[in-house]
């Protein structure tokens, strides 16, 4: 088990300077115009795919770091960048987590590789849970999953909304229920197989932020997919539905589903890409600070302002250490025991919300026009208190764990 540490070592420090210095050169200067365009920006994903930032390799050296930084270190630094490109990049990850978490080796090394495709011909891949009238009450999932013993095939139906490269992907993976009576208990996951029958895209949102990233509804109408696309394969699927019959009445044993499986792995990452658009208007704020001038001084001079970003720094911090903290638990396999993923992600996306806003404010005016960045970075850091898992879901989480009461 490798030691909790807040000093990055040689080669993480390499890592980081090298995303950042991607991050400036290609996401910042390409952030206005997909914004405006509201498209995926394929041409950065390639140059991220061309340089290995948009890959499995890449995606799994940060991913299995000892000390459980790599990721938190890699969103941060992208996120720094441009919220809604840099989850273009690693919207991807959402459904290869998905795969990790639920999946056998040989369905993980089917799979994800298909997910990001390469340089020459770049993927991408959709994680689907939720749906029109089932967010954050999972349990309430209409897509079912039936399976078809006689061709060994599972038959899936329903609608999936939220769902980030939705429609547009190569490989969605799709939480469904296969036992509705079991609640968020009888979920599993499935791999949709590229150019599987039945699958189409709905209707493309257009969105109050991160709008250079695709989101979507994603349709499935009596999809069929083979057996061995039930993630984590049926004999584990069968094996947990019986326990979570044994266990239904009310003082049984949790049994994690699926969907929660995926967020609580990725929590203490959405923290870090709150704390990498925090920390960029943060810095365009600081900056700012020290070169406007009003009444013959530089307005950071005024105590009004300079104790704003000092709040705004201190936060980003104490943001980035839950983060931090969160992930070298996971990594580590130590447990959530006061719901530290939840606390990560709850504190750093209501510190982006926070420190953006203020950044507007810091700026004035200028700060309220498409001229400066932290407008757009306002609207994108409003996503992080309400994609996997709303702020008051992270609290209801925290409050659960720590009550051991079933608090509603």
């Amino acid at each position: 088990m490798a030691e909790f540490t807040m000093e990055l070592n040689d080669e993480q420090k390499e890592v980081r300077d090298w995303l950042h210095g991607f991050a400036a050169d290609v996401i910042r200067p390409a952030a206005a115009e997909w914004d405006e365009r509201e498209e995926t920006p394929w041409p950065v994903i390639q140059e991220a795919a061309k340089v290995g930032i948009y890959s499995l390799d890449f995606y799994a050296q940060q991913y299995f770091d000892p000390t459980g930084l790599g990721i938190p270190m890699a969103m941060e630094e992208l996120f720094w960048g441009d919220a809604g490109i840099a989850l273009s990049i690693v919207g991807t990850g959402l459904a290869a987590v998905g795969v990790l978490a639920n999946g056998t080796e040989e369905q993980i090394g089917t799979w994800i590789p298909q997910m990001y495709g390469d340089a020459n011909d770049v993927k991408v891949a959709a994680f689907c849970s939720s749906e029109p009238d089932a967010g954050s009450d999972v349990a309430s999932l209409r897509t079912r999953a039936v399976y078809d013993e006689a061709k060994d095939e599972w038959v899936l139906d329903g609608t999936k909304t939220w769902a980030t490269n939705g429609g547009i992907a190569n490989v969605h993976v799709v939480v469904a229920s296969v036992e509705p009576e079991l609640g968020s208990k009888g979920h599993a996951s499935f791999i949709v197989p590229p150019g599987t029958p039945g699958l189409s895209q709905g209707q493309k949102f257009k969105k109050h932020g991160i709008r250079a990233s695709h989101t979507a509804e994603v349709v499935l109408d009596g999809v069929r997919v083979p057996g061995s696309c039930l993630l984590g394969g049926k004999e584990k699927l069968d094996e947990r539905l019986a326990r979570a019959r044994e266990k239904a009445r009310a003082g049984g044993e949790r049994v994690k589903n699926a969907a929660m499986a995926t967020f609580e792995a990725s929590r203490p990452a959405v923290g870090a890409m709150a704390v990498g658009t925090a920390r960029a208007a943060y810095e365009v704020a600081l900056d700012y600070a020290k070169t406007r001038e009003q009444f013959g001084r530089p307005i950071i001079d005024n105590q009004g302002v300079a104790f704003q970003l000092a709040d705004m720094r201190t936060q980003i911090d104490a943001a980035r250490l839950l983060v931090w903290r969160a992930s070298w638990m996971a990594v580590n396999g130590r447990p959530f025991t006061a719901a530290e993923g939840s606390m990560s992600k709850l504190f750093a996306s209501e510190t982006a919300k926070k420190v953006s806003a203020q950044a507007i404010q810091i700026l004035g005016g200028n700060g309220y026009t498409r001229e400066y960045p932290v407008e757009r970075m306002h609207r994108d850091s409003t996503i992080y208190t309400i994609f996997e898992g709303t702020s008051e879901i992270q609290r209801l989480v925290i409050a659960r764990t720590l009550s051991g009461m079933p608090i509603r």
